[in-house]
């Protein structure tokens, strides 16, 4: 931790609300350990173990890593956390998985439960960490994953229940953060610029693929907000490989050297949904307009 950042941020509180283990690794990772170095107090919530989820390793598909996957995917997150500095609980959800067309969701899965009970866990964490700021999905869950699509809902839920008093009496005092964002991750921008960076320095880019088959119909948020944190880049990519069973260190992910991604996305950005404090747009930091 550098001396001259160290503590500048203390006394803030950011969390950050995702589905399963690995999604805080993948998305807005630079930024929670940038804030995390700064001083600030950093939580994950994680609804899920992640339990149903596929092992996208090939090098690690193998029987005693799936009926072991469970466990694993903890251990994953726990040295995630470590790498970012951040502190991190689970809400104790079931992983929902992934069906196919037409395949009914587990029963007692996260996303099938009533939005008043999936929120209770949240609202008691958020009454007990004291968040100024909340990240979580936009209502497309940032991808159409069921679990992100319920994470969104609960996020927004919790956002206001938490300082109602009158809403889940028994999840400690009131409280009231003061700002929601969206994480927007991957922008058409942000594929773009990758694209074009990358083939200038003469490498093959797997984002033209993603780039030709853009759906330009979808709605999409604008971003308010952008935290530059490019020296963290490699720490988001140590925390995203600490999930072995998720990430193929081989895979398209890690084909841009970090060198040239920081100089093409030297940002992690972010829409603003709500705000209970005067802020000018655009935003450089999550916690602009909050006074301690």
């Amino acid at each position: 931790m550098s001396s001259t950042t160290s503590g500048i941020r203390a006394g803030q509180r950011l969390m950050a609300v995702h589905a399963h283990p690995d999604d805080e690794s993948s998305k807005g990772a630079a930024t929670l350990a940038r804030y995390a170095e700064e001083g600030a107090q950093v939580m994950v919530c994680t609804l899920t173990g992640g339990e149903r989820g596929d092992v996208l390793n090939p090098s690690m598909n193998r029987p005693e890593v799936w009926e072991n996957l469970p466990r694993l995917r903890r251990e994953e997150m726990e040295r995630a956390r470590q790498i970012l500095g951040v502190e991190q609980q689970f809400l104790g959800f079931a992983d929902s998985g992934l069906p196919g067309e037409g395949e009914d969701l587990p029963d007692g899965c996260f996303t099938l439960t009533p939005l008043t009970e999936a929120a209770g866990p949240l609202v008691a964490a958020i009454r007990s960490f004291r968040p100024h700021v909340l990240v979580t999905y936009d209502e497309r869950g940032g991808y159409p994953h069921p679990d992100h699509i319920k994470t969104h809902q609960v996020a927004v839920e919790a956002f206001s229940a938490a300082a109602d008093p009158a809403r889940y009496p028994n999840a400690g005092a009131p409280w009231q953060p003061l700002k929601l964002y969206y994480i927007c991750a991957f922008s058409k921008a942000y594929f773009r610029a990758m694209y074009e960076t990358m083939t200038a320095a003469g490498l093959n880019s797997p984002h033209g693929t993603v780039l030709e088959s853009w759906d330009d119909t979808q709605p999409t948020w604008e971003i308010t907000t952008q935290v530059h944190c490019p020296e963290y880049f490699e720490t988001r990519k140590q925390a995203q490989l600490a999930h072995t069973t998720q990430m193929d260190p081989d895979g398209p992910v890690f084909q841009c050297p970090i060198e040239l991604e920081q100089k093409a996305w030297p940002t992690e950005d972010y829409h603003l949904a709500r705000s209970l404090v005067a802020t000018t747009l655009p935003e450089d930091d999550l916690f602009t307009g909050i006074q301690l």
